[in-house]
């Protein structure tokens, strides 16, 4: 992980800046918090991303932001949807730079995805029919992925899905039908 993706958007003198693991309860609160919620916001970043090493590096980084942010997470439903929130835009920053970085051909393969998301007990043709989705997937906008995916891998509804991402009830019921047209005319083909 680059130091230089961790730094502050605007430089700030190092006594301003709050120190996450500063003495006084900090740095157990943090591993208390992470302790709790280390597999939600990994289970969460798995339906949105195909890759272990990615939903780790997104792990990591909810928590960094997490730390930051001690005092206003004390609140169990509130820590929960302050974390899934994150966990969403990280993915999605994520996601949308995968797409550029794929532009100039430094793109990750996604080998192996299905083995990590499918269930144990997933027949050959399940993760096959899997592994096609997830490249259906990959395709698509990251809007629309996100959009489909909180709906289909997540069951969310679709006005939790509107506050999640911060857009109206209309452009998330347009996203996902976009994203549904685009994985039926996909799989279709094949």
């Amino acid at each position: 992980m680059a130091i230089n993706r961790l730094a502050p958007s605007s430089p700030e003198p190092a006594a301003a800046r709050p120190s996450p693991l500063a003495p006084g309860g900090s740095r157990e609160r943090l591993a208390e918090l992470y302790a709790e919620y280390a597999h939600f916001v990994a289970w969460f970043a798995s339906r949105l991303l195909t890759r272990q090493d990615e939903v780790d590096d997104i792990v990591q980084e909810v928590f960094l932001i997490a730390a930051t942010n001690l005092d206003n997470l004390s609140d169990p439903p509130k820590t929960r949807g302050w974390l899934k929130t994150v966990t969403l835009r990280r993915a999605g920053r994520f996601l949308r730079w995968k797409k550029v970085r794929a532009r100039f051909g430094i793109a990750a393969g996604m080998q192996g995805a299905e083995e990590w998301i499918a269930s144990p007990d997933a027949s050959p043709e399940d993760r096959a029919a899997l592994r096609e989705v997830l490249s259906v997937l990959d395709k698509l906008a990251v809007d629309l992925r996100i959009a489909w995916t909180l709906r289909h891998l997540h069951k969310e509804s679709l006005e939790d899905i509107a506050q999640l991402v911060g857009c109206s009830l209309a452009t998330v019921k347009r996203r996902i039908a976009a994203a549904e047209a685009r994985v039926h005319q996909e799989l279709a083909d094949d």
